[in-house]
């Protein structure tokens, strides 16, 4: 019974998204709960067709320049999200630098500082993926390396 309770007393205390686990076409994307670049609670809403994730500088480089050139309420009208993992900047240069530039930015950006959080999330080097969603679940996944490739992708004419 205390072996139990231990058990139970432990699984209580992890956090709730501790993984968010794999991307695979079929499954349901993995719930998260994290913050946005101005310090507020962020998740994929019900309804979102595309997340749009860079997980390293080039990759956000490539979509900051492509979104960041997109009217207020772009992403909201594609039915998308930004998710940024910025787990691999030292802290300094994310607090510093990286955070002020993105709370210039006319969309949100959902923020991972834990590089365990979306370890298993697919990604290339220097390559935006793009994970598209039907009714919360995976349909597909793509890499965009360029800016014709990414405009592309989020339907802007070339």
């Amino acid at each position: 019974m205390k072996k139990q309770l231990v058990a139970l007393a432990l699984a209580l205390a992890l956090p709730l998204c501790a993984v968010a686990g794999p991307i695979e076409p079929g499954r349901p994307l993995p719930a998260l709960r994290l913050k946005n670049q101005h310090d507020q609670d962020w998740q994929v809403p019900a309804g979102t067709r595309l997340v749009v994730f860079a997980a390293g500088r080039k990759a956000s480089n490539l979509a900051l320049t492509v979104l960041g050139a997109q009217h207020k309420g772009f992403l909201e009208s594609r039915h998308a999200v930004y998710l940024a993992d910025m787990s691999k900047m030292p802290g300094l240069i994310t607090r510093t630098f990286a955070l002020p530039a993105l709370r210039e930015q006319p969309f949100e950006v959902g923020v991972s500082l834990d590089e365990t959080l979306l370890a298993g999330w697919p990604r290339q080097d220097d390559a935006v993926t793009l994970i598209g969603l039907e009714a919360g679940r995976v349909t597909h996944f793509q890499y965009a390396s360029s800016e014709a490739q990414l405009r592309t992708a989020l339907g802007l004419a070339s």
